[in-house]
């Protein structure tokens, strides 16, 4: 009998490339570990993801829209206090009204956080795409962040999310999808990747490589449980962030925990 398809996401491959232990608490322990409460910089990338998506939703929307949908799909959660989180409302009111105005007219999206799939031999993956747009033609996948970090083309080019989801919506639209861009919202930076199909080809054989390994892993969990040797920590400073890490004894051994607020520039 053939192999099951292995069904996931490309957050889902990543956990497992990141952290095996992370993966399976995640993902395989039942019932799963509670985790922490969310930190203060997803309550704002959540906010403006939300603000962003919404935006299209109005009938002559302006950048100044924007502003009033960053206060309705505020998060007040993980903040130091009320005056930090009011400071960084404010500030991602103005960050999303300019990074719109800059933008200038552009089209409706032919896809707003659009669910895309991709099945290739023994893969199966589904991820939700930010935005899709068509540009003469040609559509381009489009992934906001809001990190401190501001993503360069060489991160845009070694994104193995964005490559899956240009291959996911090729397959999806039979058009061919080239361009990925990383639209940073706080500075309005766009890093661009143009992908060749043998680039994209060779990010969904990464994707297999990595597949394969934990449905083993799974398939070892099922006989084992907890007792899998295929599960090994991998400790290092993101253990201080980790959302799973009272359950880890390694992991809080290897880097203090971060404050819910410490991916705030202003601290």
């Amino acid at each position: 009998m053939p192999e099951p398809l292995w069904g996931g996401s490309p957050s889902k491959l990543l956990a497992f490339l990141d952290c095996p232990r992370r993966y399976r608490m995640q993902y395989l322990d039942r019932p799963s570990p509670e985790k922490r409460r969310p930190r203060a910089h997803t309550s704002v990338g959540i906010a403006v993801h939300n603000a962003l998506r919404d935006w299209w939703d109005l009938p002559r929307p302006t950048p100044e829209d924007a502003a009033r949908l960053v206060d309705r799909a505020w998060i007040d959660v993980g903040f130091r206090d009320a005056e930090q989180s009011r400071r960084w409302r404010e500030r991602m009111r103005e960050a999303v009204t300019a990074y719109l105005r800059d933008a200038g007219p552009v089209a409706r999206p032919v896809g707003i956080e659009r669910t895309v799939s991709l099945l290739s031999d023994d893969l199966r993956l589904q991820g939700r795409v930010d935005r899709l747009d068509d540009r003469d033609g040609e559509l381009v996948v489009v992934d906001y962040k809001t990190s401190r970090s501001v993503p360069t083309d060489d991160d845009a080019r070694t994104s193995l999310p964005l490559a899956l989801y240009a291959a996911a919506v090729w397959k999806m639209f039979r058009r061919p999808v080239r361009r990925v861009e990383l639209h940073h919202v706080p500075t309005g930076t766009v890093a661009v990747h143009e992908h060749t199909a043998e680039s994209i080809g060779r990010h969904v054989e990464r994707a297999r490589s990595i597949m394969r390994d934990a449905r083993r892993a799974d398939a070892d969990f099922a006989r084992h449980g907890t007792g899998s040797e295929l599960f090994p920590v991998v400790t290092g400073p993101l253990c201080g962030w980790c959302d799973l890490r009272a359950h880890c004894p390694e992991g809080r051994a290897a880097a203090p925990e971060r404050s819910d607020w410490a991916a705030l520039e202003d601290d």
